[in-house]
């Protein structure tokens, strides 16, 4: 597929909502086809889910599931374990969009599914993605591809707008990190969290340091995301190299454009992961030490523009 031009896909007026509010949503980057294809990938994907007793390198198990009933919260790193996925990463109208939001470099931190099935999928508490990874730079960005319509009622991602210019967050309970917030010991305003909802095909972009949780799906509808973590080729997790693995495995990971060793470095307030928590392999997994959830203990907070 050709590359396509910037504006041709996000316009000026997106760019500047996402710099001001942290997150912007932009329709039809994915086709019907697209669609269709990613969820028959995740089907095959789920279905090896099927008598397993416990999470492996690629999936992690809702509390709920059963060998012969399997239930799946999230799929690891999609990207590298079926084509499909690999494809649509470098789709050209996501490669453009990325290209207008971070510029030319572009570089895949990381991938993941996270389904939610109707009726019984996990929430996820409240926190920002640049706890997990701080980068020399924070020209690092989510991704949500939605594989199904997203509504309010079946738990989409909330974010807080502007809350990508603020301070870095106390992720840790205990002296150990836990990937979430402390709800009962922030002063943030919940109320003014917006629900990134859309139609199958379309996409989310949320800066790394804007706060975002989700809510529990209690209605009778999947939703299913598929999230593509990318960073400017220059934005170096602070964590180390030894993450990678090589500088060969590094440029792997480059999507567009080229991979550099000079990396841009940008003040940002940051809160390294350690002590690592003491249950790893997923935020489901970290989180699920937390004492205060917010979505056990209050309301769903107000999800409108």
């Amino acid at each position: 597929m050709n590359p396509i031009e910037p504006e041709t896909v996000i316009s000026d007026a997106k760019t500047a909502a996402y710099r001001e509010d942290g997150f912007i949503i932009v329709e039809d980057i994915y086709s019907a086809d697209d669609v269709q294809e990613m969820c028959a990938a995740l089907d095959e994907l789920v279905e090896s889910a099927r008598g397993l007793t416990d999470h492996t390198a690629v999936i992690d198990l809702e509390p709920s599931h059963t060998p012969d009933n399997p239930r799946v919260r999230r799929i690891k790193d999609p990207a590298a374990n079926h084509p499909t996925f690999d494809k649509m990463l470098h789709h050209p109208r996501l490669i453009a969009s990325l290209t207008a939001l971070i510029g030319p470099n572009l570089r895949l931190h990381g991938s993941k599914i996270n389904l939610k099935s109707a009726g019984f999928g996990s929430p996820v508490e409240w926190h920002q993605d640049w706890a997990f990874y701080p980068h020399t730079n924070d020209d690092v960005l989510a991704v949500g591809v939605m594989l199904d319509d997203m509504k309010e009622e079946n738990g989409p991602l909330l974010c807080i707008p502007a809350s990508q210019t603020g301070p870095t967050f106390d992720h840790h309970q205990d002296g150990r990190f836990v990937g979430a917030i402390d709800p009962e010991r922030s002063d943030i305003d919940f109320d003014k969290a917006v629900a990134i909802t859309g139609k199958a095909g379309s996409c989310s972009f949320h800066h790394a340091r804007t706060l975002h949780a989700s809510g529990p799906n209690v209605s009778g509808r999947d939703r299913r995301l598929l999230l593509f973590q990318i960073a400017a080729a220059d934005a170096w997790d602070l964590r180390g190299m030894d993450r990678i693995g090589s500088w060969e495995e590094y440029e792997k990971t480059i999507i567009a454009g080229e991979a550099t060793n000079a990396p841009r470095i940008v003040p940002a307030p940051v809160r390294l992961p350690y002590p690592e928590p003491l249950k790893s392999g997923s935020i489901y997994e970290s989180q699920s030490a937390v004492r205060n959830k917010f979505f056990e203990t209050q309301d769903q907070p107000a999800t409108t523009q």
